[in-house]
């Protein structure tokens, strides 16, 4: 191999001033310039957040590992044309989350590159729109979780349907995170309010039921039905697919039009069934307007087609999702689909019972359940449902109305269909002690 210090790269790099070649001094960039860069890159309003923000102190670790250089996180909005996003023709409102989400991914990389031209090490903190770091699935696939950073970022609040509102534009809007290796001249702070008007038409657009009034958010809800093409949903119509014995029986399953949705959503990218709430909401400066001029032309305008339109809406079997639609959108049909969620660790387990948990399902149990796993992984945890909550605790607390104690593996084996449970009782692998009606009641409140 050549000498290095005589290769001629190397000459000509050691040749240019040292203040060009050395990048080890923290870069220290003008915030004003900095949004401005992002504006001219296609963003439609900025923040600067500071790696050690309280506010993303549980993402910190998480950015770190993917860039240990970060000091500064810029996040950014991009805006999406609202009549488009409230149309019920899912094509035409799916097409423009799709050619938004390219534009945030350019938008990103653009910044990205302005900031390399200038010696900054930056990257793009993850895709605008679909996770990819597959691998962790079902876990975090995502890098960053871009609301926090932007509420951090001073660029809106979370509405009661979990999308951050921003006050100029409200919630038709998508996110987009970049992080750097530079200090800036000052930081962004929250907005001292929230945009969210509480008007709840979110509440009644939403075809699951997944928001309530109260504040309530059940997510599998609206994951079994909005996200029926991405992920876990695709995973169950593979399954489906797999699980047939020819092509009548999987007709029985999925009619023609589900199959050619997913093969829409293959060719094309994954596409939303609903974001109604999103389509909905009146708030922001831009936006509020014909809301405030005549309430009741803008349900008339906008809620009433989405609640009006004749569709599909997915669903597990027993859920309080299930229940919501037939009792209030009986014209629209429910169908009844896995939802794709299988742990792969009892750690997984016991986080998402809160993801999955049917408070309606629990209406009348008051009930403190001990679990004891062992095997391959040894752990104690307490789950307690009263009063329609959850609560769910490291250790054994209080008196239990009913004790499982299960080797872990056999119990992930069991929570995939994989394995019987009366086998696993039988081979003394999962043993319960307590009422079984409280093991039922237990099934009850997270259905599969």
């Amino acid at each position: 191999m050549t000498e290095l210090a005589v290769h001629p790269t190397v000459k000509r790099f050691q040749s240019r001033q040292p203040g060009e070649a050395s990048a080890a001094a923290p870069v220290l960039l003008d915030s004003a310039g900095l949004r401005q860069l992002a504006l001219e890159a296609g963003a439609d309003d900025a923040g600067l957040v500071e790696i050690d923000r309280p506010e993303i102190a549980d993402q910190k670790s998480d950015i770190l590992a993917v860039f240990p250089h970060a000091r500064t996180l810029l996040s950014f909005v991009r805006r999406m044309n609202r009549e488009n996003l409230r149309s019920a023709a899912r094509s035409i409102a799916n097409l423009e989350f799709h050619m938004t989400i390219d534009e945030v991914d350019a938008i990103a990389r653009r910044i990205v590159a302005a900031l390399e031209e200038r010696g900054v090490r930056a990257i793009n903190g993850g895709a605008g729109g679909f996770p990819m770091e597959a691998s962790r699935w079902p876990g975090k696939i995502w890098v960053i979780s871009h609301k926090p950073v932007a509420v951090a970022a001073g660029l809106g609040r979370m509405g009661i349907h979990r999308n951050v509102i921003h006050p100029q534009f409200g919630n038709h809007i998508l996110l987009g995170t970049v992080v750097m290796d530079a200090v800036v001249t000052s930081y962004s702070k929250p907005i001292d309010y929230n945009p969210c008007l509480e008007c709840k038409l979110c509440v009644a657009a939403c075809p699951t039921g997944a928001i309530g009034p109260d504040g309530h958010f059940n997510f599998a809800a609206c994951y079994t039905h909005n996200y029926r093409e991405f992920m876990g949903g695709f995973t169950d119509w593979v399954e489906r697919i797999a699980g047939s014995r020819n092509a009548r029986e999987y007709r029985s399953k999925v009619d023609d039009a589900e199959t050619v949705s997913m093969w829409q959503s293959l060719s094309f990218g994954p596409n939303y069934k609903a974001a109604y709430c999103l389509a909905v909401c009146p708030a922001g400066e831009d936006v509020i307007g014909p809301f405030l001029k005549d309430r009741r032309q803008y349900l008339q305008d906008v809620v009433r087609p989405l609640q009006e339109k004749e569709e599909t809406i997915y669903v597990t079997a027993g859920s309080d999702a299930e229940a919501y639609v037939r009792r209030r959108y009986p014209h629209k049909r429910t169908k009844r689909v896995g939802n794709g969620f299988r742990p792969a660790s009892i750690g997984q387990f016991l986080a998402g019972l809160s993801l999955s948990f049917q408070r309606q399902q629990a209406d009348g149990l008051n009930a403190t359940y001990h679990f004891t796993f062992t095997g391959a992984e040894e752990l104690k945890a307490t789950v307690v449902i009263r009063n329609k909550t959850l609560e769910v605790r490291a250790g054994h607390a209080g008196k239990a109305g009913l004790r499982v104690t299960a080797d872990s593996r056999t119990w992930l084996r069991f929570l995939a269909g994989e394995q019987r449970l009366v086998w696993a009782l039988i081979r003394h692998k999962i043993r319960i002690t307590g009422s079984p009606r409280l093991m039922a009641a237990f099934a009850r409140c997270f259905p599969r």
